[in-house]
């Protein structure tokens, strides 16, 4: 029973991981530029979101949950307002930078800006949690009536397949990420802070347009 419970969890985290969205281009970027360690620990930021949503739904912390839901707007907003920001931030970075990243020069601050960055910006969409409620009510999950030891096993089955994917992700872009020159980071930079202010105008406007 647990490893079925188990199962079902790492389904679940790979469900709401793998469609690309602003993160996903975000974590490719980092791991061209700085490298997998890099993009593994921005994607993580994305992986303790997921599960922070996944303890909400699966326990039924409707004080959390609902506050998030009504707030849904506000939160959304702010989203969109850092994607533009942090596209903003791509467009504009230093390439000299990331050279010295390539050359081991990390910081590790730099790590946990980029960590807590995709964490803000995945839980300022209310809607995951919505997706999760939907999907553990499928599976027999409702406002933390079931078994406890069998939603702990489901939450961290979400945690394990989401994490799976962001480092399966990152290895792939990693392998080709020493064939980049310079002069292609430089337009992957440029073509990649333009698509996330793109994304970050659009997630905007659709609180106008689809509310």
């Amino acid at each position: 029973m647990e490893i079925s419970y188990l199962i079902k969890g790492i389904i679940v985290g790979l469900s709401v991981s793998i469609p690309l969205g602003p993160v996903g281009i975000f974590v490719i970027q980092r791991t061209i530029s700085k490298g997998q360690i890099a993009g593994t620990i921005a994607g993580l930021g994305a992986v303790f979101a997921d599960t922070f949503y996944a303890v909400i739904a699966g326990f039924g912390v409707k004080i959390i949950g609902d506050f998030m839901v009504e707030n849904e707007i506000a939160l959304r907003l702010i989203g969109s307002f850092f994607l533009i920001f942090m596209g903003y931030r791509i467009f504009t970075s230093n390439i000299i930078k990331q050279v010295r990243y390539k050359m081991g020069v990390i910081s590790k601050s730099k790590y946990l800006k980029d960590f807590a960055g995709i964490f803000f910006l995945t839980l300022s969409n209310p809607l995951t949690i919505v997706a999760f409620g939907a999907i553990f009510a499928g599976l027999g999950i409702v406002e933390g009536n079931s078994d406890a030891r069998l939603t702990i096993y489901l939450i961290a089955g979400v945690f394990s397949g989401a994490f799976f994917w962001w480092f399966i992700l990152g290895t792939f872009i990693n392998i080709f990420r020493n064939k980049i020159r310079l002069r292609n980071l430089f337009w992957i930079n440029k073509v990649t802070g333009i698509l996330i202010i793109l994304l970050g105008i659009v997630a905007g406007l659709s609180i106008w347009f689809f509310n």
